[in-house]
């Protein structure tokens, strides 16, 4: 008989490890594995939750795969905000954070094992993330980026060790960043990082900030902002583009704002800004596209 052909499928796969675990071993390995411990309960809640199935774990590293790369990035998103709350209740020395990577891609199965390319840029992917936060592949983006509430920052393509072809990046946002940029820009102006400028092959990615009720009647606040997620949902349905989520676009309201934060930040290109003021049943919105690198107004 013929030597049976592997199997194969398409799977999103996760990736992920706990940032500076060897130094936390070499310091206390039993409050280190008894935090892991409680973490892994958190990780694996979720990948659970949201069908996935841990199909590799050694030491503090977790290897999942998933059917959906919308349940892998959901999954992922929950449990990193889990332990990022966990975190902010216990000591500093038990505090664990994990670095995700997610990668949508060809796989081959082998028992209850996954092998190839798929599982291993989910691998490389994982380092490149932020503490406590996560990188996805250019494949895995393409999937996910229409179809939930979330943003990303692209960081361009990465050579990785073993793999042929770039990989294009994208770290998420996964809420906290803005009120990083808050401490930063209060703390010290000139601390603002250089202003990033997109690839040949990038969308324009666009942020519409919650615009200034002139009026200042609370009750029409409800309309304002009613009218802003309008324009939101708008330019969404622009495939030229990449627009911003409600979400992150309103966290900076009421706050003292600065462009080239926010674009440095959130890789943004443009700033739409605007007013709106009633009189009666007259009403007046103005509406400003800034270039934030030059903080030069394009169109009103």
């Amino acid at each position: 008989m013929s030597e049976q052909k592997p199997r194969r499928k398409l799977a999103a796969i996760l990736a992920a490890d706990v940032v500076g675990f060897s130094k936390k071993m070499g310091e206390n390995e039993d409050r280190t594995l008894r935090n892991l411990k409680a973490c892994r309960t958190l990780t694996d809640e979720s990948i659970e939750a949201h069908h996935g199935r841990v199909f590799g774990s050694a030491g503090d590293s977790v290897i999942a795969e998933f059917a959906s790369p919308v349940d892998a990035i959901v999954a992922a998103v929950e449990f990193q905000r889990n332990l990022r709350d966990r975190n902010l209740k216990i000591t500093p020395e038990d505090q664990m954070e994990f670095r995700v990577g997610l990668n949508l891609g060809d796989v081959i199965v082998e028992g209850d094992n996954l092998y190839g390319d798929g599982v291993n840029v989910a691998a490389r992917l994982e380092p490149l993330a932020e503490p406590g936060g996560i990188c996805v592949s250019g494949k895995f983006h393409d999937e996910v980026r229409r179809k939930l509430d979330l943003s990303f920052v692209s960081k361009g393509a990465q050579e990785m060790k073993n793999i042929e072809e770039p990989v294009h990046t994208f770290n998420v946002l996964l809420g906290h960043e803005t009120e990083e940029v808050s401490q930063i820009s209060s703390s010290d102006p000139s601390a603002a990082p250089t202003m990033r400028q997109p690839s040949a092959n990038e969308k324009p990615r666009l942020i519409v900030l919650p615009f200034s009720n002139l009026n200042n009647v609370e009750d029409n606040d409800f309309l304002v902002d009613g009218i802003v997620e309008d324009i939101i949902t708008e330019f969404s349905r622009i495939n030229s583009i990449e627009v911003i989520s409600r979400n992150t676009a309103f966290s900076f309201k009421g706050k003292d704002i600065n462009n080239a934060q926010i674009a440095s930040e959130f890789g943004i290109h443009y700033i739409a800004t605007g007013s709106i003021r009633s009189s009666g049943n007259r009403m007046r919105i103005s509406v400003d596209l800034t270039d934030p690198s030059t903080d030069n107004t394009l169109w009103s």
